[in-house]
């Protein structure tokens, strides 16, 4: 798909943050995930949610059906991701989800993901090469300073050009060096863990 340009970031731009549960590493099962619409990085505008499977290959689906059938999803402009994996190593592929939603898709980590340790550790799971693979589509890793210019974040982008998605981060992180939808998703989503 190609990157979408945006003409003009507005204040208020729509943004969904997207983040899962907590889980102990012997659990099983499944683990809520929790999507926040906001405004820019100041008005809350809902709440959406779905489940996925402890490293199970379902995330990219689930995700997307819980955006298209959201009453919000005709307001949403991008998708924020605390990352690309959830409940362990259930990995989102960030390009099938942009085509699929039509959205543009970043993914966000405070800490630049090592992929030589991912790899090692993909290795004691099912399919390990299906789960690099939607890894590596994440494409390159990109630093951006946020809110303090003295701390940074990482960024894998689908489907929006490096520079908007750096100016949407920005713009969205009033509370902190993470986008405020993505903290409010993080505190939501662990407020309900299942495990």
């Amino acid at each position: 798909m190609i990157s979408k340009r945006f003409r003009i970031i507005k204040p208020e731009i729509r943004v969904l943050g997207i983040d899962d549960g907590m889980f102990t590493l012997r659990a099983k099962g499944f683990v809520p995930v929790v999507g926040v619409v906001f405004r820019g990085g100041y008005f809350l505008d809902g709440v959406m949610h779905t489940k996925v499977k402890i490293d199970g290959f379902e995330a990219t689906r689930k995700i997307a059906s819980m955006i298209i059938n959201s009453p919000h999803y005709k307001q949403l402009r991008v998708i924020m991701l605390n990352g690309v994996t959830l409940a362990g190593f259930n990995i989102i592929d960030i390009k099938k989800l942009n085509a699929k939603t039509k959205l543009p898709v970043i993914a966000i980590t405070r800490e630049k993901p090592n992929l030589t340790k991912v790899r090692k550790a993909l290795k004691n799971l099912p399919k390990s090469e299906h789960r690099w693979k939607a890894i590596k589509n994440a494409g390159e890793i990109f630093e951006v300073t946020t809110r303090n210019k003295n701390e940074k974040v990482y960024m894998q982008i689908s489907g929006i050009l490096k520079d908007d998605a750096e100016k949407i981060i920005r713009l969205t992180s009033t509370r902190s060096n993470i986008p405020e939808a993505l903290r409010v998703a993080h505190l939501i989503a662990s407020g309900i863990s299942f495990v």
